[in-house]
């Protein structure tokens, strides 16, 4: 690996983990407009509304940060695709800011009629922004976007087969993230009817997003034969057959009511199609543009592998926070209120020498990626900084996460 591929791999990262977390919220909002009337139906739409509070904004700063690592060091490439796709982007753009405002909204209703009202907006808009996502991602896939402003039709570069599936199959896989992870979620409040009606949706929905992920291999033999090359026979093929695996353990789990592990079998599955697609198309990221031609100077792309890695430390322990006590069912209740510790308590001796060996490893990794030529000096250089990611994150990771307490002490 060379240093322009490292940001493209953090973006990957980054656009793995919106598929699945923010693809999970976008699923919430299917099942709400698909709930249909009655008592059951609005329980489906307030388990699906309450399960997602405590993470849908969070979930969305994988978005932003996907944006902003592409358009910074492979501007070339941000500019072709932002210009090609700009009506499947702006739509997507709108089912965002729509399913925003309908979400903080919905508290404010006075009458049911009100709040159907809202509960419809927000879940239209949660199937527009996926599909139409999609629909950008199958016009890179297939091709259909060269370097230029723009660089491709505005209108056949996403409405093609490729795309189109493609858009299908994210929306069928947003609704089987959310029903295995509202079934979980279930469990946890202890609705085990209103459980059952998930697991019956993830059952459906896993099986109907994996004939639509069929379907969608068949249209790449015809639509985009060389990315269905690289996926079945070349190196995209491990991470397609994991996907498949994770799949079918996925339903196998949900089948057994083993909810709490189906969560990460199912989000295996979804980020290994990501990985697939990603090694099927490489080096290649556009249809002219290989991805060391679409990278920015030396110097920028260690200034973007370095902002990475240094915000890392301070994003990944509060997600760890957040979704630790989202799963452990903790952030409504008494149990919030926790007393914090003494501001007096000592800084104990792990967390003051991760701290030292993080700052000693920053100084070291930026140090042979700028001042270093050499081949070896730059892979050091990665590997520091990855220790100053794992050494800052040991530092700053809370006391409550890393040793909880009792449930007495609480």
């Amino acid at each position: 690996m060379h240093l322009y591929d490292l940001p493209l791999a953090f973006a990957l990262v980054g656009l793995a983990l919106y598929t699945v977390l923010g693809g999970a919220d976008f699923g919430a909002g299917f099942w709400q407009l698909i709930a249909g009337r009655g008592d059951q139906a609005r329980e489906i739409r307030d388990h699906s509304h309450d399960a997602m509070a405590p993470v849908w904004e969070a979930n969305h700063v994988w978005l932003v940060f996907v944006l902003t690592v592409v358009w910074t060091a492979y501007p070339a490439a941000f500019g072709s695709i932002a210009s090609t796709f700009s009506i499947p982007l702006f739509l997507a753009g709108i089912g965002i800011v729509l399913r925003g405002g309908a979400y903080a909204l919905r508290a404010g209703t006075a009458t049911p009629r009100e709040r159907r009202r809202v509960d419809t907006v927000f879940a239209l808009s949660s199937v527009l922004t996926p599909f139409a996502l999609g629909t950008v991602a199958g016009g890179i896939a297939s091709a259909r976007v060269r370097v230029g402003n723009p660089g491709g039709s505005l209108v056949s570069s996403w409405l093609n087969p490729t795309s189109l599936t493609i858009g299908v199959l994210a929306v069928a896989s947003a609704a089987y993230l959310a029903a295995v992870f509202l079934s979980g979620d279930a469990v946890r409040d202890r609705h085990p009817e209103l459980a059952e009606r998930f697991r019956l949706r993830a059952l459906a929905t896993g099986l109907a997003a994996g004939a639509v992920a069929l379907a969608g291999i068949v249209v790449l033999r015809f639509d985009a034969h060389l990315l269905f090359t690289h996926l079945t026979q070349g190196v995209g093929l491990p991470a397609l057959i994991i996907s498949v695996l994770a799949g079918v353990a996925t339903l196998a789990l949900v089948w057994r009511r083993r909810y709490e592990p189906a969560r990460y079998s199912a989000a295996l599955a979804v980020a290994a199609t990501v990985a697939g697609w990603s090694l099927a198309q490489r080096p290649r990221f556009l249809a002219d543009l290989t991805v060391e031609q679409a990278a920015a100077g030396h110097n920028t792309q260690i200034a973007v592998v370095v902002a990475v890695l240094a915000g890392a430390v301070i994003l990944f322990p509060s997600l760890a926070l957040l979704f630790r006590l989202t799963l452990a069912g903790r952030l409504t209740g008494p149990e919030l209120a926790a007393p914090a510790a003494s501001p007096r308590d000592p800084i104990p001796a792990t967390t003051a020498r991760s701290a030292r060996l993080a700052a000693a490893s920053l100084i070291a990794g930026i140090g042979l990626l700028t001042v270093a030529e050499a081949g070896w000096a730059h892979a050091l250089g990665v590997v520091s900084l990855l220790a100053f990611v794992a050494c800052g994150y040991r530092a700053l990771l809370p006391g409550d996460v890393e040793h909880p307490r009792p449930a007495k002490e609480r």
